[in-house]
């Protein structure tokens, strides 16, 4: 939705990751829209190099987030909390999803009421 105004899809991959999530790195970007790698970390290092995210070592993995010194960070955010919103379903439902550890092997699974 984004790629006429950011002149990139991938561009918009990272942003939207980014926001929904708060925090990634490209190959997390990457698998989560199946989309190839290299595209994922040229432009997650072009945002950063433009000011718009941060990006800090957790071991060897890099992980970028929305860089709180980006002036126009919370109009950005709102302009991509906002698109989230027309994607279909079910990539929204998957995206806001934002587990990081395995459930236990016993453990239930819980919906979410929508209301």
């Amino acid at each position: 939705m984004l790629e006429g105004l950011l002149g990139n899809i991938n561009k918009e991959r990272v942003l939207v990751y980014l926001v929904a999530r708060g925090e990634g790195y490209p190959r997390e970007i990457a698998a989560f829209f199946d989309a190839p790698l290299t595209p994922i970390q040229a432009q997650a290092e072009k945002l950063e190099t433009a000011g718009v995210l941060c990006s800090r070592f957790v071991g060897r993995t890099r992980v970028f987030s929305l860089n709180p010194r980006c002036v126009y960070r919370d109009e950005l955010r709102a302009l991509i909390e906002r698109i989230i919103e027309f994607y279909p379903e079910t990539l929204r439902e998957s995206l806001l999803e934002n587990r990081r550890r395995p459930r236990k092997p016993d453990k239930p699974l819980q919906r979410r009421n929508s209301a």
